[in-house]
Order: C-alpha cells, then sequence, then structure tokens
C-alpha cells in the first residue's frame, strides 16, 4: 500500500507532525526564559537540557518493559496529554514571575518521563501501521515534516518569542501536543498488549543481548551514543554563543537553528533514494563525517564578528555581525544535511532488522543510553562554555562527533543496505 493511502499513518502522520512544530517553539522559548529572562548561564541551560533527558538514563530499561504492558496508542495519547499539561504549567509560573531554574529543571525532568513512554511506544507502533519494506520510506516521511518543522519552526518560533515573550511561546508547544493527542486517538489500533510470563530483568537482558550482541548493531549503538554526547555539547554551547556572546536576540537564533532545519528538508528527501544508490551504511558514515566538520563551520562564526555583536533590532547589525550569522547558519545547515540524510535510513534499519515482540525494549534501551549520553554532554558543555568560552566547548563537540564518525567507519556497519533491513526479519 501506498503510504498516502494508508490512513492510520496518514493521521500518525499527523499528529507527529503537529508535535514537531510545536517542539521547535520550546526549543527557543526555554533558551530565551534561561539565558534572558533569567539571566542564567550556559551551565543552567546545560542542567535543564540534562534534566529533560535524565529519565531516559534512570528509567530507560524498565520503559520498553513496561510499554509492552499497554496498547501502544494508549501509551501515546498519554503522554502527549501529559507533556501538554506541562508546559502549560511552566508557561503559568512564567506568567506569574515566579519561574527558576530549579523549577525548570523539575518540570523537564518530569517532561522527560513523559517523553520517554512516548518514544518507546511511537518506534514500536510504526511498524503495526506499515509493512517492513515501507518503513525507510515512512520514516523518510516522518522526519520530512520534522526536517520542516525545524527549518520553519526556528525563525517562526523566534518571531514568536520576540512579540509574545517565551512563556506564551511554551503555551503554543502545550497546545500543539494537545492536538497530537487528539489525532492519535483517531488512529486505528487493533494491536494487543504483548504478554510474557518471563521477569522484568530477563526481559531486559534481552533487550540488551539483541543491540550489543548483534553484529551490525553493536558498532551503530556505540557510534550514536558517542554522537549524543557531541551533540548535546552542541546543543548546550550553540543558544549561549548565539543570545549571549554574539548577542543575535531570540529571532537570530530561531533563523539559525532554522539552517539546520532547512538541510534536513534536503536530507531526509534524497536519504531514501541514496541509500539505495550508495548503500545504507556508506551513506551513514559520510553523514556522520560532514556533522564535525560542520561544527567548525560555526566555531569560526565569533571569529569572524571579530568582537562585535548584534544588540538591537536586526536591521542594525554591523557587516562582520551579518558575516557570522551567514557561517554558523551554513554550518547548521551542513549539520542538519547530514543529519537528515543518517536519520531515515538509522531508524529503517532499526525497525527493520529488529522482530516486533523486542521494537519496543530495542527502542527504549537505546535511547535511554543515548539520551543519558546527553546528560553527559548537555552539562559538559555548559561548563566548558562558562569556564573557557563557547569556541573551545565547540571545538570539543567536534572532536567527540569526528569519534563517533569513525567509530562507524572502521566497523563491519560500512557495509549495511536497505535490503538487509527489509529481508532480517522476513
Amino acid at each position: 500500500m501506498q503510504l498516502r493511502r494508508n490512513r492510520a499513518f496518514v493521521r500518525f502522520w499527523l499528529a507527529s507532525t503537529v508535535s514537531d512544530f510545536g517542539t521547535y517553539l520550546t526549543t527557543v522559548a526555554l533558551s530565551v526564559l534561561i539565558l534572558v529572562t533569567l539571566d542564567g548561564t550556559a551551565l543552567d541551560q546545560g542542567a535543564v537540557n540534562a534534566a529533560r533527558w535524565l529519565p531516559y538514563l534512570l528509567f530507560g530499561l524498565l520503559a520498553g518493559v513496561l510499554v509492552d504492558r499497554f496498547r501502544r496508542r494508549t501509551v501515546l495519547v498519554a503522554a502527549d496529554l501529559g507533556r501538554a499539561a506541562v508546559l502549560a504549567a511552566l508557561c503559568l509560573f512564567a506568567l506569574l514571575g515566579s519561574a527558576s531554574i530549579p523549577l525548570l529543571v523539575v518540570l523537564m525532568f518530569l517532561f522527560g518521563t513523559l517523553a520517554l513512554a512516548g518514544d518507546a511506544a511511537y518506534q514500536s507502533f510504526l511498524p503495526q501501521l506499515v509493512a517492513r519494506p515501507r518503513l525507510v520510506h515512512a520514516n523518510a516521511r516522518l522526519q520530512q515534516s520534522e526536517t520542516v518543522a525545524q527549518a520553519s519552526g526556528g525563525a517562526v518560533a523566534g518571531a514568536v518569542v520576540a512579540l509574545v515573550s517565551a512563556p506564551f511561546a511554551l503555551l503554543i508547544d502545550a497546545l500543539s501536543y494537545l492536538l497530537s493527542g487528539l489525532v492519535l486517538l483517531t488512529v486505528p489500533s487493533r494491536e494487543p498488549p504483548i504478554t510474557s510470563t518471563t521477569t522484568v530483568r530477563s526481559r531486559i537482558a534481552e533487550g540488551l543481548r539483541w543491540i550489543y550482541g548483534h553484529r551490525m548493531l553493536r558498532p551503530l549503538a556505540l557510534s550514536t551514543h558517542v554522537w549524543f554526547v557531541g551533540s548535546a555539547m552542541l546543543g548546550t554551547v550553540l543558544p549561549a554563543l548565539i543570545l549571549k556572546e554574539l548577542q543575535l536576540g531570540a529571532l537570530g537564533l530561531g533563523l539559525v537553528l532554522g539552517g539546520a532545519g532547512i538541510g534536513a528538508v534536503l536530507g531526509t528527501t534524497l536519504s531514501p533514494g541514496w541509500g539505495e544508490r550508495w548503500r545504507l551504511g556508506r551513506v551513514m558514515v559520510a553523514a556522520r563525517l560532514i556533522q564535525p566538520a560542520a561544527v567548525v563551520v560555526v566555531v569560526i562564526a565569533p571569529l569572524i564578528a571579530a568582537g562585535q555583536t548584534g544588540g538591537g533590532s536586526i536591521e542594525s547589525w554591523p557587516p562582520a555581525v551579518w558575516a557570522a550569522f551567514a557561517c554558523a547558519f551554513l554550518g547548521q545547515f551542513l549539520f542538519g544535511l547530514a543529519m537528515g540524510a543518517e536519520g531515515p535510513l538509522e531508524m529503517g534499519y532499526w525497525q527493520g532488522v529488529t522482530p516486533d515482540a523486542l521494537t519496543a525494549r530495542m527502542s527504549a534501551t537505546r535511547r535511554s543510553v543515548n539520551r543519558g549520553m546527553i546528560v553527559v554532554g548537555a552539562p559538559l558543555g555548559g561548563l566548558l562554555a562558562t569556564a573557557f568560552g563557547p569556541v573551545v566547548a565547540l571545538g570539543f563537540a567536534a572532536g567527540i562527533l569526528l569519534l563517533a564518525a569513525l567509530i562507524l567507519a572502521l566497523s563491519p556497519f560500512q557495509t549495511a543496505s536497505v535490503e538487509d533491513a527489509t529481508e532480517a526479519v522476513s
């Protein structure tokens, strides 16, 4: 069945797209709330980012087992509605002037716990809607929507935050999660909960053995774990570079983040064709080698600015600041292009080679370790940026991303193909 004729997938796609657009509002709004409204530091930004992903480290191995005991659509709806409530509460606290870094840490921890449950169900629900030979293309469609949201959402988020303030931007994201949950309620779901007489410990061990005992999945998992450390450092340091050092404001931050979105739109569009033509493994290795180079391009931005800053309105930026902005935008574009190229291929491969009974545990286990790396990378990036400046911190991030690329490049995974993912569980 063609994806556009698969009504269940189309509704699932719509729900995902709606929440994706809101997510980028929160990315910009939280950074502005922390660094501008509360006059926080890069270390504060790292602490809030870490809190958001800490549940993956603490509860991730249990999440896949617990999700298996419920209908996956039910978990997805509950996770969306819960996140809507958390963001609405954060908006209320901010409007009342009661927001603080410790409060953000607590609320983001709760938000991350709900996201963990939703993520585990999300990746195991998709194979119930789409035949395995279509998973790479289905993931490409989902990530195309995400990257379009990133491309436009960053710029829109910057404008919205500048126009109506960060708290109302968070409220818009709350409404997006609410709408997503309501749409998911209309997705047909006939899948029964997976029951098992085995213990929780044995089921967790089975998921771990599948990931780290598989000849192809082991190097992919290890490379991705390291990648998340570097990516988390980038995500923490970049807002500080744009808002604090270059002083480009919320709109400038949104536009720079939008550069990654534009690149990712192009990357996800070309990804399935590239995977079929040059083999999935080779495309992913090439993409991961491009990413540290892209971060180096971003590092050049403050050097081009030569101490000048934006401040005021975008029309008043001096030429050196415009050049720095263009450099940061280009670096983000290249980073997004590489991420877009590898994303659908990686997700399609994971889902394609994994039996359905293991999908939820595979997804939760893999994501728990990945997000656990954010708990390490986010505060590390903030600490380095606070102590040595954002340029040094971004240099460290580029080095870690290069290490992740080399782990994959020197492994058997470079020979992986789309056909492997399609035929593995046939």
